[in-house]
């Protein structure tokens, strides 16, 4: 599903026109990536938790060359699907 298709959805199912469903999704996510970027977490109960991964540097390789390379430490974000979410799968 694209955010056009969710944009869709979700106007359809509370009534509201796709281009406020398209304003909301937009707002929703850049709160979302607004939290992680200082280093907080977003928990939405019954769906799951958006958190900061940090990864260590470390070392790597090229795989054309075998060349030893250094891989900078970074951060990434992460999704832990509550239990609600995971039984609805199933």
């Amino acid at each position: 599903m694209t955010k056009q298709e969710l944009a869709q959805k979700v106007a359809a199912d509370a009534d509201v026109s796709q281009a406020q469903a398209k304003e909301i999704i937009d707002a929703t996510f850049d709160a979302i990536t607004a939290e992680l970027k200082t280093g907080g977490e977003v928990a939405v109960s019954g769906f799951g938790k958006f958190s900061v991964s940090k990864r260590a540097a470390r070392e790597g390789r090229n795989p054309a060359t075998g060349e030893t390379i250094k891989i900078a430490a970074s951060n990434g974000a992460k999704f832990s699907a509550a239990a609600a979410l995971k039984k609805s799968l199933n």
